[in-house]
């Protein structure tokens, strides 16, 4: 769609405003004319110059029959009563025209927005990968203003063309020989300034470039702020946006001044336009001398009214110039053919009865032929947990984001109960699972809108269950405002274990069927991560859920362990059983918890499985015992109650060290 179809298709939005504003504009222009046709037999009148009048243009001598009848005395206050009920009613007509424009423009700019708005809530996840935050800004604000003002700018074209084909036609009257002289002479002014409203229209681009990056590069710095102090990049990310002002500024000052130059360039050739018609003038009617004067007059002053609107469609047509760049980004922004959009199905998605099953599924992203995974097949039964671990960029992510169709499988399907995802209603699907992961994004509101969210009937003894049970009752509780704290961007003001615990009563109040943990405890400290993994494991009660985890401690419970590598699935079971196969799934268990760990013939499988178990129980619980005392020691924020159960902890996690010493000693005296 062309930016001309988009600026059709708005107008096509509201015909009736446009064609009230068009008739509304040319009754100004009418009464406009016929305001200034009379005023010069008032004029003539008042200086006693009736007779002149008698051999005036046919135009005034129709427009003053109607006071033929009149006392001379009389005639003169109707003429002049009359002009101004004309120009009361011109003046009324621009001014309800000035309302009908605002209205419609404003109507416009509310319908882009609303509609910009629908567009990227329905538009797939890809195209956010793509777009820059600051550019989707200054599309969905400045651009869609500016837009808008082009199609207020076209009304006002044709009010303006109108108005002047209105006083052509008045001058036609009067002395067609002069209008074919004007008619020639008038168009040198517009041709002039093409080359201005040219220069208007690259400067407009220029403009509308710089503005996006400087929105996009402003957002980026925003949201990096941390960064850009904890690199002493201040000055330098200062410089560049001093840059970008400065050279918006030089070329809009350079855009400026290409149209103020429009109307002094109009003025003066204007007024050589007249000194012409003038002699022309005396040329043409040098046989009616007589009548010269009241044809002259009223030609000039007609033309002298006439002017200033042709001008003022220079400076229109420059104005359209400059925003043709905005209307074609809008028209981009709009359009649905170059974006993907996820389909939704019909049927409402009500409960898991059975499995969730991937089939041959196989996946590459929007705009690449490379497989990100490739013919996996996994099914996790109702209530099971099923954790997927592998090295990075092994496609876990990749799989799960498929799961609630975040992206589209490229060959194969997902299946629930037998049926197709994507027959599902995505909405009731989406409603159904609860996502958790490394990085919770938390609004700059209140806890409870944060925990709240997406659920707006939810009662105030629901969240205060949830909060419990996500362990985050505690130190809510002990914030000045409580549920009722600010947290700032993106949960600034909480740690990472408080923002986890937060994310979990959120997919507590939701109570999701399908559950889907995405490294929710890898960037935790040690009583964070007890803390949450507390949390996630009453979460996960009863629920069918699917996790990533690189630390390989949080799924050995799981019901199934799936290992991928470079997109595929590997090797499937579970801890005991991937152990045993000493594979893929062996080796990472080894590098993460016995990397001390010998591979002797000597040693028999069962003998290097109790050695690996030991080894990780050792040092699981020497850290959670180290991190306690650490704590301890520390007392940083802590009550006295969490010092005491920090000290049970430690206690515990001693002798289960002594333990595991024992285990250690007689697995050593066995293999000798």
């Amino acid at each position: 769609m062309s930016s001309n179809k988009l600026l059709l298709n708005l107008a096509l939005r509201y015909p009736f405003r446009i064609l009230l504003n068009i008739l509304l504009g040319f009754s100004g222009a009418l009464f406009n004319g016929v305001s200034t046709t009379l005023i010069v037999p008032v004029v003539m009148s008042l200086l006693g110059q009736q007779a002149i009048l008698k051999s005036g243009p046919p135009i005034i001598q129709k427009l003053l029959s109607p006071f033929d009848g009149l006392p001379d005395h009389h005639k003169l206050f109707a003429m002049a009563g009359v002009i101004i009920c004309v120009i009361t009613l011109k003046s009324l007509a621009v001014y309800a025209s000035n309302i009908a424009s605002n209205a419609l423009s404003r109507a416009l700019t509310c319908d882009l927005q609303e509609e910009g708005l629908q567009l990227l809530l329905d538009v797939d996840l890809d195209f956010f990968t793509r777009a820059k935050a600051g550019d989707l800004m200054n599309r969905l604000g400045g651009e869609m203003n500016r837009a808008t003002v082009a199609i207020s700018t076209v009304i006002n074209l044709i009010i303006t063309a109108i108005t002047i084909l209105v006083f052509v036609g008045l001058l036609l009257s009067i002395s067609w020989q002069l209008t074919v002289v004007t008619t020639v002479l008038l168009p040198v002014a517009p041709l002039v300034s093409q080359h201005l409203v040219a220069q208007a229209k690259r400067f407009g681009k220029l403009i509308t470039n710089i503005n996006q990056e400087y929105s996009g590069r402003l957002i980026e710095i925003f949201a990096g702020i941390r960064l850009v102090k904890a690199t002493s990049n201040e000055q330098k990310e200062y410089i560049h946006l001093k840059g970008l002002i400065r050279d918006r500024e030089r070329i809009e000052f350079r855009s400026r001044v290409a149209s103020l130059a429009i109307q002094p360039i109009s003025e003066i050739i204007s007024i050589i336009v007249l000194f012409l018609l003038v002699i022309l003038g005396r040329l043409l009617f040098a046989n009616e001398i007589e009548s010269l004067s009241a044809v002259l007059l009223t030609y000039l002053v007609l033309l002298f009214r006439l002017l200033p609107f042709v001008s003022q469609l220079n400076g229109l047509r420059e104005n359209l110039a400059r925003s043709a760049a905005s209307v074609e980004i809008v028209e981009d922004l709009l359009r649905r053919d170059n974006k993907s959009f996820t389909v939704t199905g019909t049927t409402p998605y009500v409960h898991l009865q059975q499995k969730v099953s991937f089939e041959n599924l196989s996946f590459a992203y929007p705009e690449s032929s490379n497989l990100v995974l490739k013919n996996i097949n996994l099914s996790i039964p109702k209530g099971a947990t099923l954790a997927l671990v592998g090295s990075s960029g092994a496609g876990k992510t990749t799989l799960v984001d498929l799961l609630p169709r975040f992206y589209e499988p490229t060959t194969g399907c997902i299946k629930i109960d037998g049926i197709d995802l994507r027959d599902f209603d995505l909405k009731s699907l989406r409603r159904a699972m609860g996502i958790v992961s490394q990085d919770t994004f938390l609004f700059n509101t209140s806890i409870r809108n944060n925990i709240a969210y997406g659920c707006p009937n939810i009662t105030e003894a629901e969240i205060i269950d949830a909060i419990k049970r996500a362990n985050a009752y505690e130190f809510i509780d002990r914030l000045p405002e409580g549920l009722n704290t600010m947290i700032g961007d993106r949960g600034v003001m909480l740690s990472g274990g408080q923002r986890q615990r937060i994310a979990i009563a959120r997919a507590l109040l939701r109570d999701p069927e399908i559950l889907i943990l995405d490294e929710a405890t890898s960037a935790l400290d040690t009583v964070s991560e007890r803390l949450v993994q507390q949390a996630l494991d009453e979460l996960s009660q009863e629920r069918t859920t699917l996790v990533i985890a690189h630390r390989l401690s949080t799924v050995q419970k799981a019901d199934q362990i799936a290992v991928l590598d470079r997109g595929q699935v590997v090797e499937l079971g579970t801890h005991g059983e991937l152990l045993k196969k000493n594979g893929h799934y062996s080796r990472l268990y080894e590098m993460q918890f016995a990397e001390s760990f010998q591979k002797e013939n000597i040693i028999t499988k069962d003998q290097k499985q109790l050695l690996t178990q030991a080894s990780y129980e050792f040092r699981s619980h020497l850290n959670s015992m180290l991190g306690s005392l650490g704590l301890l020691t520390d007392r940083i924020n802590t009550t006295s109650e969490e010092q005491n159960e920090l000290a049970e902890e430690a206690y515990r996690s001693a002798i289960e060290l002594f333990k595991t010493v024992k285990q250690l000693e007689d697995t050593y005296r066995m293999i000798r």
